[in-house]
């Protein structure tokens, strides 16, 4: 069988989890993505199956859209909620306009640091496994375009948000930054792909319809 699926992934999965479930469900071994999700993220994924394996670079290179939020006065070593907490500040004095203002200062190309808990290789591992050991990264920024970045609600400290954007956008990465700008630190605390390209989550497939 050969092919595209989309899948909604779901949260605690990590994307290498996923392809082994549907590896097994589908009984085939060419199965691959085309762009992970981390694990507290859920969302759109697209799967390639058979032939379709060798496609990936063609769908990693489109643009995507998130809807997602995070927490204003905190910290973490993995810039979200499932991080060890480095630092917790008041964020009262942050207001939604200061918010906006902030927002449209991402907008356009850019570039941007991952975060050190990503699949980023550095020496030929991946950063996250450095990271976890302890060790010193240091990565390097790349050039992201952020198409649109806009405020959907806010209720303190929690800010909910749009996004479309490039390839390579580490949306961790640019929430860690707002909270930088405002002094007060931020962290995910949920994110949802909801397009890639042309394809949209509405019309994914749960795990369980694969059944």
């Amino acid at each position: 069988m050969d092919g595209i699926l989309l899948l909604n992934k779901p949260i605690a999965w990590t994307s290498h989890d996923l392809v082994d479930e549907v590896r097994r469900r589908l009984k085939m071994k060419r199965v691959g993505h085309a762009g992970t999700l981390d694990p507290m993220a859920t969302g759109l994924m697209i799967l390639l199956l058979g032939k379709n394996t060798k496609r990936s670079s063609e769908f990693m290179g489109m643009d995507k859209s998130y809807r997602g939020s995070f927490r204003l006065g905190v910290r973490t070593d993995s810039w979200d909620l499932d991080g060890k907490l480095v630092e917790e500040r008041s964020a009262d004095h942050v207001s939604g306009s200061e918010l906006e203002t902030i927002f449209r200062e991402f907008h356009g190309e850019q570039g941007m640091i991952p975060p050190v808990f990503s699949a980023v290789k550095r020496s030929g591992q991946k950063s996250y496994v450095l990271a976890r050991r302890g060790q010193a990264v240091t990565l390097e920024p790349r050039t992201v375009k952020v198409h649109e970045f806009k405020i959907e609600a806010y209720e303190p400290p929690e800010v909910y948000f749009e996004l479309s954007c490039s390839k390579g956008t580490y949306v961790r990465s640019l929430c860690h930054l707002v909270g930088e700008k405002l002094g007060c630190g931020a962290a995910i605390s949920s994110l949802v792909r909801t397009r890639i390209g042309g394809y949209h989550l509405k019309d994914a497939r749960t795990l369980e319809s694969l059944s």
